[in-house]
């Protein structure tokens, strides 16, 4: 069988790529689901408990587009027999046109009696016995494919997000798990974005809307940006709020989350807010990132009492 850090690093997945086959198993209550929800988010098409003789018509035929699959199983799963799925993935394991892995979740034994007794759910295979005579059961049955697996990874230690942490190493090699940033600009006198992660007030900054001649402008134009640089506060604020992201979005993704959204909000939503949110996109683009930039209220009409009730409300 094929590890995946054996396969080519960055290989496209085409007609000229083997179709990858991921068989998981573990323990209940080990991380086996956590395990199968990361991968599909990674993208790979995810199954789980699928009964073991069916496998076969689900795996792509010589010459169909491959793709990636994962299928998970254990106890539970009807027809599970160990010495029939270990000849199942050898037989696989033979196929020129598949990579077959096989990943085992494992934990030790007193942990999974602290996790059930913390949950209060049933060990399927306790029967009405204690708890730790079903994790016993358990590790007996699977213990041949414990073996056979070249894929092991002991959740003892291991919180949910380190588990999809090591997850994520092995198998996110396409880039599937990047986080998806957007920046964005709004005003305040409309209401605040509902679902940013982070949000920065700009109505610091002297505001373009007093300026004649950058009212009817708006914070994507070169007068208005000039203007905006050239308060005193600008340029230490926006190092520091870009230093701050750089540190935190590696962190994000690192934690497994898939969408960070960062605000930069101003009093009517045209102006500084815009400028800035521009600007920080394009700071983070020269550091790897690629953002998506809306601005939520440019084309709002602006009016004098709306910045100068927000004004006088600071």
């Amino acid at each position: 069988m094929t590890s995946p850090s054996e396969q080519e690093p960055g290989r496209a997945e085409g007609a000229d790529a083997p179709q990858r086959l991921l068989l998981v198993t573990g323990l209940s209550g080990a991380g086996k689901s956590t395990a199968l929800d990361v991968l599909e988010d990674l993208g790979w098409e995810t199954i789980d408990n699928f009964p073991v003789r069916m496998l076969k018509r689900l795996v792509a035929r010589p010459g169909e587009e491959p793709g990636r699959l994962a299928i998970g199983f254990d106890s539970r799963t009807r027809g599970f027999v160990p010495a029939d799925v270990i000849a199942l993935a050898k037989d696989l394991s033979e196929r020129g046109d598949l990579s077959t892995s096989f990943m085992f979740i494992d934990c030790a034994d007193v942990e999974l009696e602290r996790r059930y007794n913390e949950t209060r759910r049933r060990h399927p295979m306790a029967q009405g016995r204690p708890v730790l005579d079903g994790i016993a059961a358990d590790r007996e049955l699977l213990e041949p494919l414990r073996r056979w697996a070249d894929i092991v990874i002991d959740t003892t230690a291991l919180s949910s997000n380190d588990l999809q942490g090591r997850v994520r190493e092995l198998f996110g090699d396409d880039g599937a798990d990047e986080t998806t940033l957007t920046i964005s600009s709004f005003g305040f006198a409309r209401g605040m974005p509902p679902l940013a992660d982070l949000v920065f007030d700009m109505r610091f900054l002297d505001n373009p809307h007093w300026v004649p001649g950058l009212r009817e402008l708006t914070g994507c134009d070169a007068p208005v940006g000039a203007h905006i640089e050239r308060d005193p506060a600008f340029a230490d604020a926006f190092a520091r709020i870009r230093d701050l992201l750089l540190t935190l979005l590696p962190r994000y993704r690192a934690q497994g989350k898939s969408y960070v959204h960062v605000a930069f909000g101003c009093t009517g939503g045209r102006h500084r807010s815009v400028y800035t949110a521009e600007a920080m996109a394009r700071a983070l683009r020269s550091h790897g990132f690629s953002p998506t930039v809306r601005h939520r209220n440019l084309g709002s009409r602006t009016t004098d009492e709306l910045e100068r009730r927000q004004a006088g409300s600071k």
